[in-house]
């Protein structure tokens, strides 16, 4: 069984005060319990007043958190970190105002992009995990429609997607650390985190170069 768990960092916004880049991560792995226990286990080395807190957040956790989770990550032999970087000033202003379907456009693109790399067959058992992004049902069920037809045309049929809250998942938090690295060193030229966990990138492409 192979495990795939997608989040993203920056946004979509295109105003002043938005960010220049948005990047999706997925995580393949065979052993998301290890993903997993990684982050269990900085989280039980917190201080008391801060074990109160449901997940880890990059952007608000403290550096020693961000250092400790990333070497953890960087630890786990069989973990992929494959991302698409989406260069926000070269997106079409037609998709600008279609921030649900550029969305699902990348996220569609990224998956392509690791389907291509022939990672797995397509007999392959897959689960596909991502970070719950919206409320909204119908969207939800737009976007999981949406991933499962261009997954049908590439020929993969054993594959199975949730979309769940961070919260209820530890390896999705582990993205967002990983994500938050890589959108680092493209947001602010800090390449201190990326460093941490470049080893393990097999994939990192530009959308709208």
């Amino acid at each position: 069984m192979f495990y795939i768990f997608l989040d993203e960092s920056g946004d979509l916004g295109f105003s002043e005060r938005s960010s220049r880049w948005f990047i999706l991560t997925i995580v393949l792995t065979h052993n998301h319990r290890k993903v997993g226990k990684c982050v269990k286990k900085v989280h039980a080395g917190l201080k008391k007043k801060f074990k109160r807190v449901k997940e880890l957040h990059a952007y608000h956790a403290d550096s020693i958190t961000k250092k400790r989770i990333l070497k953890q990550l960087s630890g786990v032999d069989d973990l992929q970190v494959h991302c698409i970087i989406l260069n926000k000033k070269k997106v079409y202003v037609d998709l600008r105002n279609q921030k649900n379907y550029l969305y699902n456009y990348t996220a569609n693109i990224l998956l392509d992009r690791l389907y291509n790399k022939k990672n797995f067959k397509k007999d392959d058992q897959v689960l596909i995990c991502i970070d719950q992004r919206e409320t909204n049902k119908f969207l939800k069920k737009n976007f999981e429609n949406y991933l499962t037809n261009g997954l049908a045309k590439r020929g993969g049929n054993k594959f199975k997607i949730k979309i769940k809250p961070s919260h209820t998942e530890k390896c999705l938090q582990a993205v967002d650390f990983i994500s938050w690295a890589i959108f680092r060193k493209y947001e602010k030229s800090d390449y201190e985190y990326y460093e941490m966990i470049k080893s393990k990138i097999i994939g990192e492409s530009l959308l709208f170069p």
